[in-house]
């Protein structure tokens, strides 16, 4: 009973029209925040923020209109994966994967709809989680340590030979360039610079941004202007755009697959969206098998990062408000809000403060219709970007590009990186050495490089400790098989069309 109870306190808030007004114009900022190349919800929220002191916001206002902007952010990064091969966010550079192949297909607004409909999905069951198994799974994140971590970095790694190519000795180099690019930088526990040349620059590392869109973005005008516009991977030709029901009801299970792994994935604390997305796309591709046609535009292809993403999105607010601890670089910002307006996230918010945890649950789950009708109808008006000659296009995506980076750092040479990032990215689709292992290499790689110092530290250097836990043990078979399995069987399913050629 007091769950309904704290429930309707929520809504009593939520549903006041002042709240109200801020979580649908945070929805709207949202989703435009996300379908810009170089933003994301963590920089989109960073930079709304100091709208919330000049409005004069109380703590409930402020966070109902900044998780909204995060969860809008979420939506709106799968906009321009579908439509331009040029993630919004992080979280979704997976959907690129069959996303872009479908719309290549002209399916764009198909894939769009039913991307929307895999983001409520997501987003609308790991609120329901939030409310219902939050002091539950957040037990579960004590169970992590740096041995459990560096096992499932390493899983993550060890499949994506699978998820990004068919040559996993590819994929490898690829993963290798990428973390290769996580060490530059000072080194946290020494405080001495790593393979920055002596640039000062380089000192803080490298801004995965600036990574990813240089990557994409950059690389995709490098591409145009070899072909001239002959051959622009930009002109997409429309069909009419209707709501796929087929596709919708055959990807039912897979949201419902994706939703629980990305919230598992958000709720274990610095994990985020990118790592749920990742495992999500990964489930379902392992599930379907070689038949199932991931990477070519299949439905499921986009149903499960988008639930997967917006599933995490959801899941990392589970530590930050139990436990104090950020789930994710947005929620790290949001933490940072809360404790500039003197609220403490940690066990005891749910009992002092239950008006600010429940109006924001409450708000969320009102937030969550109101990004599904805001971006199923206005589906059209997205996809008109594709009607938008390519040779306009590829520039004013380069201007946004260049204009969202120098206005987060305001570096000049953030930009020369951005443009080194597009070479390359060039040379290597020039190589056939997919480009994603590179950006989670970047991602994951600090990450990784700090579980397993934090693991030899506690066991003074020994080794057996990242094998200490059966958890650990798991994560260490599954990242074993995740590499070996997938040349298993496809060497074992190449020999039979051998024979009957």
């Amino acid at each position: 009973m007091d769950i309904f109870s704290n429930l309707a306190l929520g809504f009593s808030i939520a549903f006041s029209p002042f709240t109200l007004m801020l979580a649908i114009v945070g929805c709207f900022l949202g989703t435009i925040i996300g379908a810009l190349p170089g933003l994301g919800p963590s920089n989109g929220v960073a930079i709304l923020i100091p709208i919330t002191f000049t409005l004069g916001l109380d703590a409930t206002s402020a966070l109902v209109l900044m998780t909204s902007v995060y969860y809008g952010a979420m939506y709106g990064g799968r906009i321009s994966s579908i439509l331009l091969n040029i993630p919004g966010d992080e979280p979704a550079l997976m959907t690129t994967l069959d996303g872009y192949p479908m719309a290549k297909a002209g399916r764009a607004g198909d894939a769009l709809v039913l991307s929307g409909v895999a983001s409520f999905v997501g987003a609308f069951l790991a609120t329901i989680g939030l409310m219902l198994l939050a002091p539950l799974l957040a037990r579960v994140a004590y169970l992590f340590g740096p041995a459990e971590y560096f096992a499932l970095y390493l899983l993550a790694f060890c499949t994506l030979g699978g998820m990004a190519s068919n040559n996993q000795a590819k994929a490898a180099i690829a993963s290798c360039i990428g973390l290769g690019i996580a060490m530059i930088g000072v080194d946290n526990s020494s405080g001495l610079p790593r393979l920055t040349g002596g640039n000062l620059h380089l000192f803080d590392g490298i801004d995965f941004l600036v990574a990813i869109v240089g990557l994409f973005a950059i690389a995709e005008v490098f591409f145009f202007i070899e072909s001239h516009g002959k051959d622009s991977s930009i002109g997409v030709k429309l069909g009419k755009v209707t709501i796929p029901w087929k596709d919708i009801n055959d990807t039912k299970w897979t949201m419902l697959r994706s939703s629980v792994v990305g919230f598992i994935a958000g709720i274990l604390p610095g994990a985020g969206a990118s790592l749920g997305s990742f495992m999500a796309y990964m489930t379902e591709k392992a599930i379907a098998g070689e038949k199932g046609g991931f990477g070519t535009g299949v439905p499921k292809g986009i149903a499960a990062p988008e639930a997967g993403n917006n599933a995490a999105a959801g899941g990392a607010l589970v530590p930050m408000l139990t436990l104090g601890v950020p789930g994710s670089g947005t929620t790290a910002v949001l933490l940072a809000l809360l404790m500039t307006l003197n609220i403490t996230p940690g066990p005891t918010l749910f009992t002092d403060r239950p008006d600010v945890v429940w109006g924001l649950i409450a708000s969320l789950l009102i937030s969550n219709f109101v990004l599904l009708f805001m971006n199923v109808p206005m589906v059209k008006i997205f996809v008109r970007v594709l009607q938008v000659p390519a040779w306009v296009l590829l520039p004013g995506v380069t201007m946004i590009s260049f204009v969202g980076i120098y206005s987060l750092s305001g570096s000049y040479f953030d930009l020369l990186l951005m443009v080194a990032f597009g070479a390359l990215g060039y040379v290597l689709r020039k190589l056939d050495i997919p480009t994603v292992p590179v950006i989670l290499g970047i991602l994951l790689g600090g990450n990784m490089e700090d579980a397993i110092r934090r693991a030899m530290v506690i066991s003074d250097g020994e080794w057996t400790y990242l094998f200490s836990s059966p958890i650990a043990i798991g994560l260490w078979v599954a990242a074993i098989a995740g590499f070996v399995a997938p040349m298993f069987f496809r060497n074992l399913l190449k020999k039979p069309q051998a024979v009957s050629d």
